[in-house]
């Protein structure tokens, strides 16, 4: 994540803006101290809980999904039935 001091901020204000429109999250600094954030706009109508979320994406603690259609992966075959599953354990086990 870029940083940027107040000075270059206001010199090249359109550069960052464009950063944060693209969903970085800039800190400014004053005298090697954040002071500000510069980010994109946050959903009016958002829950609490949505709001919470994007507080722990925004400082890296939680990573969001890649899959945003909203669609589970599809489901692989399965290799053996549940029965066959546990007998193969109970076989393993017998030389316990």
């Amino acid at each position: 994540m870029r940083s940027v001091g107040i000075k270059v901020l206001r010199n090249k204000l359109s550069e960052y803006v464009r950063l944060a429109a693209s969903g970085e999250t800039v800190p400014v600094t004053h005298r090697n101290r954040v002071v500000a954030e510069l980010r994109p706009p946050s959903d009016r109508g958002a829950s609490a809980s949505d709001a919470k979320w994007a507080e722990l994406i925004r400082r890296g603690v939680v990573t969001p999904a890649r899959n945003k259609t909203g669609t589970p992966p599809p489901r692989l075959p399965a290799v053996m039935s549940f029965e066959e599953k546990m007998r193969d354990l109970d076989d393993s086990r017998e030389d316990r």
